[in-house]
């Protein structure tokens, strides 16, 4: 791979090979890959941060957005395999954390070299049910309310109905990638996880969060950020602090 920067579809800011590792950046729902760009600027320039574009958002908002986990990990991960030279990690938040989890497993049932860590954020454990969000037959008043609710959503967004109602078909297929998902047992994985939690996320508390570890054989790790829903970005700095120390084996820099 001579290319400084392999680009597609789902992998928009590019890979960067020469980078020692690449940092996989899966989006919330009705997020997309931009919401992860500035994590690049932040990090050591040995960590290549490639965030991950689904169909129905940014540049790809004339596709149909995907409405479930393995649809979505049916077309990604030959990209991943065909796109990121290892070593590589994934981070994935929320819906992310589904979509990054569910990857790998695709990963090794097509005997792809997996990633060296695992960092999810916002989710409850895999295995665990989710409560249903119910957003197609909202109004946009009630859709505002639900989004309010979770946090994370600028209010510019939540005041402008036209835009709700342009974005909802989004929310609604990226939430049912979430809460239609049913787990499926399978060996854990040989990588290891790091799971971020806060304070004040009722739908991803601590233990919740802390049941990652019935996932991997390969160590877990729990970390709290003070906050809500969204603490990992607005706790950024630490949650990069502790990515760029996991990762630290990896570096060519050191």
């Amino acid at each position: 791979m001579t290319e400084r920067r392999v680009r597609s579809l789902w992998l928009p800011f590019g890979t960067n090979p020469a980078a020692s590792i690449r940092l996989l950046c899966l989006p919330h729902a009705g997020a997309g890959a931009t919401v992860y760009r500035a994590w690049g600027s932040s990090l050591p320039a040995w960590i290549n941060v490639c965030p991950v574009q689904p169909p129905g958002r940014e540049k790809r908002q004339r596709e149909a957005p995907l409405t479930s986990v393995e649809q979505l990990v049916a077309r990604l991960a030959p990209e991943v395999l065909a796109s990121v030279r290892p070593p590589y990690a994934l981070f994935g938040h929320s819906t992310g954390a589904l979509c990054s989890f569910e990857l790998i497993r695709e990963l090794r049932r097509l005997g792809g070299p997996l990633p060296v860590h695992l960092f999810v954020a916002g989710r409850p454990a895999p295995q665990l049910p989710m409560q249903r969000t119910r957003l197609s037959g909202l109004a946009a008043d009630e859709l505002a309310t639900a989004l309010r609710r979770l946090g994370g959503t600028p209010e510019e967004v939540l005041a402008d109905h036209d835009v709700l109602r342009r974005i909802q078909p989004l929310l609604v297929a990226d939430f049912s990638v979430n809460e239609a998902y049913s787990h499926r047992t399978e060996s854990p994985l040989d990588v290891p996880i790091t799971a971020f939690t806060a304070t004040n996320d009722a739908g991803a508390d601590p233990p919740k969060v802390a049941a990652w570890a019935e996932q991997t054989s390969a160590g877990f790790q729990l970390r709290t950020l003070v906050g809500g829903h969204f603490a990992v970005f607005d706790r950024a700095s630490e949650v990069l602090d502790c990515i760029a120390a996991t990762l630290e084996p990896w570096s060519v820099e050191r």
